[in-house]
């Protein structure tokens, strides 16, 4: 399997939020993957958080053989997300870099840590866009983005323990949580996640349940 550095930053939870102002999005239960464009190749690669596959037949198919669950990823993205960002990318100048590396979320309607329900219709979000000048701040990634399926934006204001209260409890209705994303530029961005608390119970009941009982 074709190992690489994490492909996308491991996100702090808020026990140290910072403070100042965010846009929140959803977060959702499912498999991070990113997808790598270049100017003259096109999409040409992709993969998981910790793996890169050439994006062509062989390369989906050691993709598939790899990673059982996820077979679907590669059809849904060139059927949903491929051609829009290709054109974004090559017609919109802030996009002009040597590479792009784009982070989705894969999921259905029961995945759940990680696992995915077999023939269940699954669908990707994009959360975010990697230029040669860092991740797209959130402003930014809503305004240029928000077009495609994108990550929902749940709350636009300043970070405090009051909104991350309200995100644990369930006040804003997400299942897993959010990531919290601020910042003015690629260079000062930050992130923070929050889970709610009944994901948590979830999370900690499955893993002491008998997993393949749980996923009949």
């Amino acid at each position: 399997m074709p190992r690489i550095q994490l492909a996308y930053p491991k996100i702090p939870g808020s026990k140290n939020y910072p403070s100042g102002r965010c846009i929140a999005f959803e977060k959702y239960d499912g498999t991070n993957l990113h997808w790598v464009w270049e100017f003259e190749l096109g999409w040409y690669a992709f993969g998981t958080r910790r793996d890169r596959f050439d994006f062509d037949e062989k390369g989906i198919a050691d993709f598939n053989a790899a990673h059982p669950g996820l077979e679907a990823a590669a059809t849904v993205f060139q059927t949903t997300f491929a051609s829009p960002l290709d054109k974004l990318f090559r017609e919109n100048p802030a996009y002009n870099s040597p590479e792009i590396t784009v982070f989705t979320e894969f999921f259905g309607a029961n995945s759940f840590a990680g696992m995915h329900k077999p023939d269940e219709p699954k669908q990707l979000i994009l959360f975010d866009v990697e230029t040669n000048r860092g991740i797209v701040p959130p402003e930014q990634f809503v305004r240029d983005f928000s077009d495609l399926a994108i990550a929902r934006v749940v709350y636009r204001g300043k970070l405090t323990g009051q909104f991350v209260e309200y995100v644990r409890t369930g006040k804003y209705g997400v299942a897993e949580g959010v990531v919290c994303k601020g910042g003015s530029n690629s260079a000062d961005l930050w992130m923070v996640k929050i889970k709610t608390n009944a994901y948590m119970k979830k999370l900690q009941q499955a893993f002491q349940d008998d997993w393949e009982n749980y996923w009949e």
